[in-house]
């Protein structure tokens, strides 16, 4: 009996030993997620951007190195150029060589009206001249036949006026060239001033190759990776660097089934970093997809439906990401968490947090 009650006595210790330390674990315990809040697990994830070579060539310069901060329009890396400047000079001389042909070909058509015009006097005369032989010819013509004058008048006075018809007719030939000078001379001012045309063209275009070989960030980012090393010629599309998009920081996380179709584009949402769980971070829904991303090969029961999870991305603000810019890396795991119900109050362990500056 002595036995049973020391068993009775220790059981009964353990029993409220464990009674209390139950008890003191969920007085103690962190306040679980209030109903309407969601959570998943991600990494924090930027925009990359690659810097690429337009057109094949070597690199002359790399201004950066991995891990610099660089801003919007800055220049990063400048490709060799020589080649492309050498066929701007050739590109310029063609232009000069076009100009003067356009000066000649418009020359020549002030020429060839020059002589349209000659042409035009000339047949204007001949017809005068035409006039007057064949008055003469009327006059003489009467008069031979009555022998007042003498025949050999009669054949020069016809001589005359066959050769003066004849002029006018060669006039009218000179005019019809003249003319066809004329077309001809404007087609090849039309042609010349094309060639002007091209000229410009392909120097606005070996310029435009020449800009985009000073290769600049179309964003304010930091720099990830240098692909390629100075000198080393690369293909058209050749990658020099990687970037981050700083101003495009997102996490990505997943929710179950119920939870995803209560969160919606817009919605607020928090993100709490492991390597910094004293802050936390505003953030918005901006992403929620409409295709599940884990499904089981047959879906049959709730059960089953419950472990389809939709993938759905958090958006850290615009501004925040520039004023805390030096604080921002990719890759750093995390917790975010959503409102599924507008309505809901964060708790205070979720209340917004940032670093002091």
């Amino acid at each position: 009996m002595k036995q049973f009650a020391k068993t009775l006595i220790f059981l009964v210790v353990v029993l409220a030993f464990a009674g209390g330390g139950y008890y003191a674990w969920l007085k103690l315990r962190p306040p679980g997620l209030p109903p309407g809040i969601a959570s998943g697990n991600g990494r924090i994830e930027a925009t990359e951007i690659d810097v690429d070579a337009k057109i094949p060539g070597r690199i002359a310069e790399i201004l950066v190195a991995e891990g610099d901060f660089v801003s919007a329009g800055q220049v990063l890396a400048h490709m060799d150029t020589k080649t492309l400047e050498a066929q701007r000079r050739e590109a310029e001389a063609m232009l000069e060589r076009a100009t003067i042909g356009v000066e000649t070909a418009e020359a020549v058509v002030r020429q060839r009206e020059a002589q349209k015009v000659a042409a035009d006097a000339q047949i204007a005369t001949r017809k005068a001249l035409w006039e007057a032989a064949a008055a003469r010819l009327a006059r003489v013509t009467p008069m031979a036949a009555k022998d007042f004058e003498t025949k050999q008048s009669l054949d020069d006075a016809r001589a005359t006026e066959h050769a003066t018809n004849s002029a006018i007719a060669e006039g009218q030939a000179n005019l019809a060239a003249a003319e066809a000078g004329i077309s001809a001379a404007k087609a090849q001012v039309v042609d010349a001033k094309a060639a002007v045309i091209a000229a410009h063209a392909t120097i606005d275009r070996i310029v435009a190759d020449i800009d985009d070989s000073s290769l600049k960030t179309p964003r304010d980012g930091r720099v990830q990776f240098k692909v390629a090393e100075q000198g080393e010629v690369l293909p058209a599309g050749g990658r020099v660097l990687n970037l981050v998009d700083l101003s495009d920081v997102y996490m990505t996380f997943y929710l179950p089934t119920k939870q995803a179709g209560g969160a919606g584009v817009g919605a607020d949402a928090r993100i709490v970093l492991d390597a910094f769980p004293e802050y936390v971070l505003p953030a918005s829904i901006t992403f929620v997809a409409s295709v599940a991303q884990f499904t089981p090969k047959t879906v049959e029961t709730e059960a089953e439906r419950q472990k389809l999870m939709f993938r759905l991305k958090a958006q850290l603000p615009a501004d925040l990401l520039h004023k805390y810019i030096q604080l921002v890396k990719t890759g750093l795991p995390g917790t975010a968490y959503v409102k599924l119900d507008a309505n809901t109050q964060w708790p205070a362990d979720l209340t917004v947090r940032l670093p002091q500056q």
